[in-house]
Order: C-alpha cells, then structure tokens, then sequence
C-alpha cells in the first residue's frame, strides 16, 4: 500500500487528489497539510468529504512526515514548492510538484516566467511528468514536475506530428479556452462570478506563463528551437479545457499520416483518446475523466493542420495525471484509481 501525502489539501487541484487516493485500492491518505487551515479537519473546508474522509489538516514539515508518507503531492503555489521539496527528498519521501516550480530542465526559462529558482540542485533529478512522453523516466523519478494544464493539452496533440516531422515547427498558433477553476480557488476579480458569467475573453496574450514550458518541451522533441503563439482564454464554464492548434503540415503529408502518427504514439495509452475522422472533442466528454481526447483535420487547400484537443483541467491537467505518474512510479498499471467515467450531465 502506497503511503500518500497532500500539500495544500485546501485547494481545487487538493481536494481532486484527496477523492482520487480516497477511493485508490493500493494507496492510502496519510497526511493532508494546509498552512491556512491548519487543525481544522478537512470536512470543514469541503462538507462534501463527510464520512468519506476525517484528517485534520497540519503544518508541512518534512521530518514529521518521514515514516508516515512514500510520497507528497505538492499542490502548492507556484514559487513555494521548491523550498519543501529538498527536505522531503532527503527524508526519502518521493515528490510530484503540481506547480511549475520543477518542470522546467533549464532554470534560466523558468526564473524568465516566474522568479529566482532557490532549488537549481533539482531541476536535473525532476523529470516532466507528461505521463504518455516521459513514462520510462518517471518509473525511476524521486521528483516530478506535473505539467500545466495548457501544455498538457498542446503537447499531447503537437507532439507526435512534432517527432514524425509531419508538421512545421514555425507558425504554430494555440488558440486555448480553460474553465474558471484553472485559476484555482483564491479570490480574484476575473474569476468573480459577476465577471465570469454570460463573458468570454482572452487574457495574458503575449506573456502567460505556460508559454516558456511549452516551447521547451517542443524545442526538446524538435531538436530545434520553437516558439508558439498562444492565446488562452477564459469561459464561463466551471472545469474543462480546450485547445485548437493551427499548423502547416510538412510537403507531401496527409490526414492518413497524421491519424498513423497518433496511432503509433498513443494505441497504447489508456487515457488519450483519437476521436474518429471528422469527429472533434468537447469539454463536457471529458469532464470527471483522466482522459484526453483528440481530433484532427487536414486542410488540402491551405496545406493547414487543425488539431483540438480537450482535458478536465482539474483531472488529467492536474491531479488525474499526477496521481497516473505516481502509479507509474511504483510500478502501477496506468489506470488503477482513475479508471471510471462520469457522464457529462
């Protein structure tokens, strides 16, 4: 049984991971720590936990959790993961990060997009824990850097035409939407409900900070360096997110190739989902799942690929895929604990 901690248990993305190693049958919730609910039980700050789970949330402290947890989830803040991870690897407690805090390999992009990285040291040892890529890395990780929800979106539908060198790496154009939850559960004006509501913007064009993550990961498979253009944008849905990604197809490529190319990177994997020719993914199909579904279209006129791709930000853009990386981890079929299906209404 896989001893399991939760770092910042409070949250969206927290209390996604408390449900899902709550009714995981070879893990078992040990600890749930929250700096502002410390001592109040978790039924407290989510009534809907009641009679389902009974911790009471602690302070984050790496020697007090030695003995008790295999492995900590982080679901913390950007730019205060990196000061807890050290001290839970030292005591041998595995770490998967849900910030952004260890996902990128080059401390330079990151420190551009967030702050000075205080953890330099494990930026080599963490691995990007895009489940589908980097499963044989993460079978041996003591740390993962969980990806972004947008990225997560991008790089599973970009990246099998990026490695068969079906697509053209300049000029790719990300148009994104995510739910309101995407922007976690801190009080902000945009996500206000009188905001929110009946409206429909994009926001950060230009500089948001999923950017820098999602270039690097493609310059990586590319062997060359990639800049996207990506818009994200906000709807007023609560969970859900869609990507539509516009590219040029390489001289001489077909629809054929592209549905090959997926084929081969993922009839394997049980949570990515090619969606049949002329069939395209929508939010409410992969709502309460660790699924990704992907649809695609080859423009012959315009040489144009069109890809849309669609996760549950809170799931596989978050805690699904953290916790499909911890069971990869410890040796787990993909799928244990996340094999189910809600229906869309």
């Amino acid at each position: 049984m896989i001893k399991v901690g939760i770092a910042g248990a409070s949250g969206y993305t927290g209390v996604e991971l408390v449900k899902l190693i709550s009714n995981h049958p070879q893990a078992r919730l040990e600890a749930i720590t929250s700096s502002s609910y410390k001592g109040k039980p978790l039924t407290d700050i989510f009534p809907s936990m009641r009679g389902f789970e009974s911790l009471i949330c602690e302070d984050l402290d790496a020697q007090a959790l030695a003995n008790r947890v295999d492995i900590m989830f982080l679901a913390l803040p950007h730019k205060v993961s990196m000061a807890y991870a050290a001290p839970l690897i030292e005591q041998g407690i595995k770490v998967i990060d849900l910030s952004a805090d260890f996902r990128f390999s080059n401390p330079k992009a990151y420190e551009k997009a967030y702050q000075t990285h205080t953890a330099k040291n494990l930026l080599a040892q963490s691995v990007y824990g895009l489940s589908e890529i980097y499963r044989d890395q993460i079978k041996t990780a003591r740390i993962i850097g969980n990806p972004g929800c947008y990225p997560t979106t991008i790089l599973l539908a970009l990246l099998p035409l990026i490695r068969e060198k079906l697509i053209q790496t300049q000029g790719i154009i990300s148009d994104s939407k995510s739910g309101v939850s995407g922007a976690g559960r801190s009080l902000s004006l945009t996500a206000h409900y009188c905001e929110a509501n009946e409206s429909f913007a994009p926001y950060k064009i230009g500089n948001h900070r999923h950017t820098p993550e999602i270039e690097e990961i493609l310059s990586i498979h590319a062997e060359k360096e990639i800049k996207i253009t990506f818009v994200p944008h906000l709807v007023p849905v609560t969970r859900g997110m869609v990507s539509t990604i516009y590219g040029q197809a390489t001289p001489s490529v077909c629809l054929k190739d592209i549905r090959r190319a997926y084929r081969k990177w993922y009839t394997e994997e049980p949570f990515v989902r090619l969606l049949p020719e002329g069939c395209f993914p929508a939010m409410s199909h992969v709502r309460g799942t660790n699924c990704c579904d992907i649809g695609c279209h080859f423009d012959e006129d315009t040489g144009r690929i069109i890809l849309v791709s669609a996760i549950d930000n809170l799931l596989k853009g978050a805690a699904g895929q953290a916790v499909q990386n911890m069971n990869i981890m410890f040796g787990l079929a993909d799928e244990i604990g996340l094999d189910y299906v809600q229906t869309p209404l």
